[in-house]
């Protein structure tokens, strides 16, 4: 019955491209891509942006759940309204980015939901702090720039303090929560 369902949820995919039975690899567009951070401060919201982040989707549109994904996300892109916050995330008490200059998420599993609804069970590691974390995603079949591509959505809520990110003063959590959402809208390519 599992197989049904999974075979019924990516019939639409199969339909729109014509994939080898076997796994294929897809890379991150990232000029169309977006990964942003969303939290508050003193009860004000607040978001910022992680740039130049690769990845690579390794997906068997016959065995889904054997996916994998390899994210790699560097510190030193993070972009922010203003300049001195920007200062404060890649300063020693929050990112490092000195010490720790990348993020990291990878995956080897994904259990299908719903039609185009996905999770992958993963690892994310932020400042040497390795946790596992389910990403649920929506998954959908589009055009990026003439190539066969697809397009992942997501929000996905991890904890600051479990990575370390908000050291000394920072990790109170009366100003800032501890809760931060990541929000994921990305373009891929078939490699």
């Amino acid at each position: 019955m599992r197989n049904m369902f999974y075979k019924a949820a990516l019939a639409p995919l199969l339909l729109l491209v014509t994939l080898p039975a076997q796994a294929a690899t897809w890379v991150l567009d990232p000029t169309t891509s977006k990964v942003v951070f969303k939290y508050s401060y003193s009860g004000t919201p607040y978001e910022g942006e992680f740039t130049n982040v690769e990845a690579t989707f390794d997906i068997d549109p016959a065995n889904p759940a054997a996916c994998k994904f390899d994210v790699t996300i560097p510190i030193e892109g993070i972009k922010s309204s203003d300049p001195e916050t920007q200062s404060y995330l890649l300063d020693v008490e929050m990112f490092d980015v000195d010490q720790f200059p990348t993020a990291t998420f990878t995956a080897d599993q994904c259990s299908l939901s719903a039609s185009g609804a996905f999770t992958s069970s993963g690892m994310l590691t932020i400042r040497d702090q390795t946790h596992p974390v389910s990403f649920p995603f929506n998954l959908e079949m589009t055009t990026v720039d003439g190539k066969v591509g697809f397009r992942m959505t997501s929000e996905v809520t991890i904890q600051r303090l479990q990575f370390g990110v908000g050291q000394g003063y920072l990790a109170n959590t009366s100003q800032i929560p501890n809760d931060v959402v990541v929000a994921v809208d990305v373009y891929a390519v078939q490699q």
